[in-house]
């Protein structure tokens, strides 16, 4: 089984040289929000982990059956990071590694789901959330100059060299996960799993590594991988030998619940101006459909019979709004990925506008 789609349902930076210097720290969109109105957002993450983290630190995932996933147990540590909480880090760090630790890498299973036996029926990872699980133990190791985390993440990053990079007519391609996602010659990828904001981090840390090559392929796919009239990314997309872009025919072809996170990074990491973003944003100000619909089919243009969560409208606001987002005051009537999406794209605004 692949990672799935979550559905509710069932070239260089042109940031300025100080910009780059935030990679170094812990600041890349953590510290200016503690610095600019740590009351709200402490009660923020009060809200977040009363209803999603429990007391053995399990990031639950109220709209999908109250299971966990990589992805889940990565945001939260990004967020006690942010909130400079080394206690529940600890609690959401010690879970993972008991529960989604893969034997023969130091990678993640995807997908943890409680009331199944075995609670991880498939071991294979899913990339984005050992992006997420390994740049929270660099900045946890900064914040707190904890070693053990910075060796942890050191550890994650080689594994995610050796075991997750292709190369593909020039490119350095990012694979969802170490298995199942290799049609013969032909590659399904999710741009939503480039996280910018750790890929720029660690090309910082490591100008040796793939992480820039990383990070130019993944602004070439998003000015390439733009299709139908709204010229919008789909969910996954599979790119062939010669370069030819298509959405993967093993899922819908929407701008979905996954692709709606590709403006979240990048504008996090600062390419708020990288082609392709401009067609996102078009699609979500339609004034034809407001408020806009939770997908659409880049082909027939059917869309979601429900709207965006408040989460996705977040990230929207990230391309057009200039304050700091008030919409995580929602955070008592979101479910589990809309309320993350509040929560990072309220870091995501801080950080940019710092």
């Amino acid at each position: 089984m692949r990672p799935r789609s979550l559905d509710p349902t069932h070239a260089p930076s042109s940031r300025p040289a100080a910009w780059l210097a935030l990679v170094l720290s812990l600041s890349l969109g953590v510290g200016p929000l503690l610095a600019s109105g740590s009351a709200f957002a402490n009660d923020a993450w009060q809200a977040y982990q009363a209803r999603f983290i429990s007391a053995e630190g399990r990031v639950i995932d109220t709209g999908n059956g109250h299971i966990s996933h990589s992805e889940g147990q990565g945001w939260g540590m990004l967020l006690a990071v942010a909130h400079d909480d080394p206690d529940t880090f600890q609690q959401l760090w010690q879970w993972t590694r008991r529960h989604l630790t893969r034997p023969d890498d130091a990678l993640f299973a995807w997908r943890y789901d409680p009331s199944a036996s075995p609670a991880v029926a498939d071991t294979n990872n899913a990339t984005d959330g050992d992006l997420f699980i390994a740049w929270a133990l660099q900045l946890a190791a900064d914040r707190w100059q904890q070693r053990g985390y910075a060796s942890a993440s050191r550890t994650i990053r080689d594994d995610i060299q050796r075991r997750l990079i292709r190369r593909q007519d020039g490119l350095t391609l990012l694979m969802p996960g170490a298995s199942g996602f290799e049609q013969g010659e032909a590659l399904d990828l999710n741009l939503s799993y480039w996280f910018m904001p750790a890929l720029m981090d660690f090309a910082a840390r490591e100008p040796e590594g793939p992480w820039q090559a990383l990070i130019d392929s993944g602004r070439q796919l998003l000015k390439e991988a733009r299709f139908g009239r709204y010229r919008l990314p789909t969910d996954w997309v599979r790119r062939a030998p010669g370069g030819e872009l298509s959405p993967s025919p093993d899922w819908p072809p929407r701008f979905g619940f996954d692709a709606v996170r590709i403006p979240l990074y990048f504008h996090w990491a600062g390419f708020e101006q990288s082609e392709g973003l401009g067609a996102i944003q078009a699609f979500w100000q339609d004034p034809a459909h407001q408020p806009p619909a939770a997908w659409i089919d880049v082909f027939t243009e059917e869309r979601a019979p429900y709207v965006a969560s408040h989460g996705v409208r977040a990230i929207a606001a990230l391309g057009v709004s200039q304050r700091p987002m008030s919409g995580i005051a929602r955070l008592t009537e979101e479910d589990y990925y809309s309320a993350s999406l509040l929560m990072l794209a309220r870091l995501a605004q801080e950080g940019a506008h710092e």
